[in-house]
């Protein structure tokens, strides 16, 4: 408490005097300057390389992305022959019924990888989504409403992978 009270008891002429201590922070001052930047220096080297480093994790996902789409892309005339199969009528059982499980096979490794399959008749045109080739005129059909799927559609996410071929009421 002596201290306090010495503290608020100095006149103006006490407290205008420079101590010691002051004179060594006014000394280190280039010092300190230099820590600063040579901080601040490593903070945007460091924030540098955490942009960097998801960056790249951003790089290799969507690479990762865009390889999977490729190769689904590529199995896709498989899929398409497989579709036009099932449509032809045959006597063969045993040929149907193999035909049918490959198709059952593809769409269950489709699923897996995360595709979805659009595109049926009944559902409302997007143009995101689908291409429409035709459009007809059709008093049963409502307005907008996909009346015939020439191909499928396929999304990989939110990647259309191809869009859906469909014929439009109007």
């Amino acid at each position: 408490m002596a201290k306090k009270k010495k503290e608020e008891e100095l006149t103006p002429e006490e407290e205008t005097v420079e101590t010691p201590v002051e004179e060594t922070v006014e000394e280190g001052n280039p010092w300190e300057e230099k820590y600063n930047a040579e901080h601040d220096s490593y903070l945007r080297l460091a924030a540098d390389y955490d942009n960097f480093r998801k960056r790249s994790l951003k790089e290799k996902e969507q690479s990762y992305g865009h390889g999977k789409a490729d190769a689904i892309e590529k199995l896709l005339p498989v899929y398409d022959n497989l579709e036009r199969a099932l449509n032809q009528e045959t006597a063969d059982e045993a040929y149907k019924k193999g035909v049918e499980m490959t198709m059952t096979q593809l769409v269950s490794i489709f699923e897996g990888l995360g595709v979805e399959i659009f595109g049926n008749v009944g559902d409302t045109f997007d143009p995101n989504i689908h291409n429409a080739v035709m459009h007809t005129e059709d008093e049963n059909a409502e307005e907008n409403t996909i009346t015939q799927v020439f191909q499928k559609g396929f999304k990989l996410g939110e990647k259309i992978v191809r869009f859906a071929m469909v014929q439009v009421a109007n």
